[in-house]
């Protein structure tokens, strides 16, 4: 009861919220405050359609990549496992959810969650940059950015990249970071830059040679180097840092706030830092690591 009471709330909240800015809006002239006035009531008709009733819920669907180990991948015994998935299955025992793992074209994401295939992306998904496009809950990773090299490459710096061909995944954070204003100068100084469709075949080419380099989350980063007997290093300038939350459709604020609160459950009787340090992950979440 004490749930849907701050769903409620939390909905009024987000009304009067969007009700003031169209305020600000109107004081515009003409054809333009016209089109804005229509935006804004499109834009309110989306997020309140998105509102869930969660206290008739009964099957929880989680959108992934099932190739960013550790986080959600297809292990050796044909099973959809990683640290998102575990907290993922965790809150559904809490709430008496039946669980779905449902891996998606990562390209396709934003279609499966707005069509209502899955209910939410929780799949190291970064926050930065992406505020204003889902519902989000806290940050629960705090992640970087980094380039990985062979160990015997001579690479031992960003500078050291200028003319090399550097592998990143399609459509993913590190893409994000290398293109941004910022990295212009590195980005103009690769001789190349190749976008696969998963960091696993990335890295299958970085062991033959055929890349010199892979721009990648760091996390996953050292989950593929603990796992390939090659010798692999991590550039130790990163390329940019960000944070990890789960999102939700834009406006559905219902679900996120039960799942919220059932994660930070989780924090508060250590069952969160317990399946973090299962994945090896205890050095990179920031709830339940104040020290």
């Amino acid at each position: 009861m004490k749930k849907r009471l701050v769903a409620v709330l939390c909905t009024m909240t987000m009304v009067l919220g969007m009700l003031s800015a169209c305020g600000s809006k109107a004081e515009n002239t003409g054809n333009d405050a016209a089109d804005n006035t229509a935006d804004d009531a499109a834009v309110e008709d989306a997020v309140e359609g998105a509102e869930e009733d969660v206290s008739a819920k009964t099957t929880f669907t989680v959108g992934f990549d099932a190739e960013f180990p550790p986080y959600g991948y297809l292990d050796e015994n044909g099973e959809y496992v990683g640290f998102d998935l575990s907290l993922a299955q965790e809150v559904c025992r809490r709430q008496g959810w039946t669980y779905v793992a449902q891996p998606i074209d990562w390209d396709s994401k934003d279609m499966e969650l707005s069509s209502g295939t899955i209910d939410c992306i929780w799949n190291g998904f970064t926050m930065n940059g992406r505020e204003d496009e889902y519902t989000w809950t806290v940050p629960y990773v705090d992640n970087s950015q980094v380039f990985v090299v062979a160990e015997d490459s001579g690479i031992t710096s960003q500078a050291d990249l200028a003319g090399k061909v550097v592998a990143v995944q399609a459509d993913s954070s590190a893409l994000a970071a290398l293109k941004d204003e910022a990295q212009a100068d590195l980005l103009n100084s690769f001789g190349g830059l190749q976008e696969y469709a998963d960091y696993n075949t990335a890295f299958m080419d970085l062991e033959a040679g055929a890349v010199d380099a892979v721009a990648m989350d760091i996390g996953v980063a050292e989950y593929q180097i603990s796992q390939r007997d090659a010798k692999f290093v991590i550039l130790s300038d990163y390329l940019a840092t960000e944070q990890y939350g789960i999102g939700f459709k834009l406006g559905n604020e219902a679900l996120r706030d039960t799942v919220q609160a059932t994660l930070m459950e989780m924090v508060d009787d250590g069952t969160f830092m317990q399946i973090a340090t299962e994945w090896g992950l205890e050095g990179s979440v920031c709830l339940g690591n104040e020290n």
